[in-house]
């Protein structure tokens, strides 16, 4: 496995954006060991005996699953992050381990929240230390802009309701964003049977609370974005289990599993990322999209756009709310306008299953076209679930097919290890066919065999090209628009054809 250093990791910002930034603007978007490949296999629990399935998952059952998943902020991909609806969605999703983040209200209530003040996800910039819960309880989490229009509101819930609902069935690992009220929430966790089987403490590396949650029998976790100055031999004795941010290098990841403490990683989002840490060392999983990264089969055969929610797996090429594309519920569509070329992942599409024989699309550019050689089309044909754009080098082989602005219908093969600044695709076939009207949608189909794939536009005998190529038959696909200009280009009828 090549290794990943700070310059090669994806899921990245653009150039300018430090790692501590990525976690702000990550933020605010929000398996097995061995050589199988990521397609094949889901996590599985551990068998557990009658008295323990009495008790629920607990943190020895836990820790006894190799690797093991929490839902990081309820799974924040799917649900509005923290929120009652994330950690019910998580836990009916087979989650057997939920991580929840405690603010204090002026009045002393405990309240689930990640951040100190409630401007990012509701929109009303107050301080939770400085509003008392009676006016906190009015607001609504707004999780719409990440995961799209048809999400609800949902309400800053308690900790004790939460705790109350989950505390005596699941894990929690919980975490005190203010970091004054360590006495209070360990009174609270202390009042629940069998709470140290069932509570984690979880913090940064660098405090010293832990001292108080080991005291009461807590096992404790404290987490590090990367070894800047050391920390990890300065830190890590301290902990019974350990963290790392994803976007740590390998190195880095590595040398913090040679501690030889249970190494949890947060945030996963997709299987590739599942895949790059366990093969590092890693055995515990912190996932923002929990139902994609515990599965290994598809979720579905085509798009759910007209739902308005973005569907479990499905990912823009960046993390990032401005990198979300558009749902145009009334249409059923999704519309990618931003001032770059762009890529999105349809994760819930994937793997296809090793029957299907092709894919089908419609694309339009609503307003009008972008410049002549402007294309927008599908990747496909990927063995794993990494960020895709057409015309840039990256680690994933795969084939496009692209539509441009001047009527040419081309399939290109992506090769790995093109270095950066040389040209990345190498043209396959191609056909002339009518330039796009504006407004009107385009269908393309792709048919695919064991030796050759074939590419369709609209149905027409003229509009149709095939090629012997058998280089890839990964079952991973994407969204392409190939383009700077921030000119909009609209997809619908997103299907696998079996």
């Amino acid at each position: 496995m090549k290794h990943m250093t700070r310059e090669s990791r994806q899921w990245q910002e653009p150039a300018g954006v430090s790692r501590r930034g990525l976690i702000t603007a990550v933020g605010s978007a929000l398996f097995l060991a061995g050589c199988a490949k990521p397609s094949d296999r889901s996590v599985a629990s551990t068998p557990t005996t009658s008295a323990e399935s009495q008790r629920g998952t607990t943190v020895s059952s836990l820790l006894a699953t190799s690797p093991f998943l929490i839902a990081h902020r309820g799974s924040g991909d799917n649900w509005p992050e923290h929120t009652m609806a994330a950690y019910e969605g998580a836990i009916n999703s087979g989650a057997g381990a939920i991580e929840v983040s405690v603010c204090a209200t002026q009045d002393g209530v405990l309240v689930c929240h990640h951040d100190t003040n409630t401007l990012r996800m509701t929109g009303v910039d107050l301080d939770i230390a400085a509003t008392d819960y009676g006016r906190l309880s009015l607001l609504k989490n707004d999780a719409r802009s990440w995961i799209g229009p048809g999400v609800g509101l949902e309400p800053i819930p308690r900790l004790k309701d939460v705790l109350d609902r989950f505390a005596g069935s699941h894990v929690i690992f919980i975490e005190d964003k203010q970091g004054t009220n360590t006495g209070p929430l360990l009174d609270l966790m202390d009042s629940y049977p069998d709470a140290t089987e069932h509570f984690v403490w979880k913090q940064t590396a660098a405090g010293s609370a832990y001292e108080q949650a080991s005291s009461r029998g807590y096992r404790t976790w404290g987490y590090f974005v990367d070894n800047t100055d050391d920390q990890f031999s300065r830190f890590a004795p301290n902990f019974d289990l350990v963290g790392i941010y994803h976007g740590a290098s390998d190195q880095e990841i590595e040398d913090l599993v040679a501690f030889g403490k249970p190494v949890i990683c947060w945030e996963i989002h997709t299987r590739w990322m599942r895949e790059r840490v366990l093969a590092l060392g890693v055995t515990g999983l912190m996932c923002s999209n929990y139902p994609y990264v515990a599965a290994a089969a598809a979720s579905a055969m085509r798009d759910t756009f007209g739902d308005g929610v973005r569907a479990s797996g499905d990912l823009p090429w960046v993390l990032g709310l401005k990198y979300q594309p558009e749902f145009l519920t009334g249409e059923r569509a999704l519309r990618m306008s931003h001032d770059t070329s762009a890529g999105y992942l349809m994760g819930s599409l994937g793997p296809m299953p090793a029957e299907a024989a092709g894919i089908n699309f419609e694309l339009r550019w609503p307003n009008g076209l972008p410049g002549r050689h402007g294309a927008a089309g599908v990747c496909f044909g990927l063995a794993d679930d990494q960020p895709y754009r057409a015309g840039i080098a990256g680690p994933t082989g795969g084939y496009q097919l692209l539509l441009r602005a001047s009527g040419a219908v081309e399939l290109y093969r992506r090769d790995p290890g093109v270095p950066e600044g040389t040209e990345a695709d190498t043209l396959l076939v191609s056909f002339a066919s009518a330039v796009p009207a504006p407004g009107e949608w385009t269908t393309l189909r792709i048919v695919s065999s064991p030796q050759e794939i074939t590419v369709k536009r609209d149905g027409q005998p003229d509009w149709s090209a095939s090629v012997p190529d058998s280089t890839y038959r990964g079952g991973y696909l994407g969204l392409l628009k190939g383009y700077k200009d921030p000119v909009p280009v609209d997809f619908r009828s997103v299907g696998v054809v079996v």
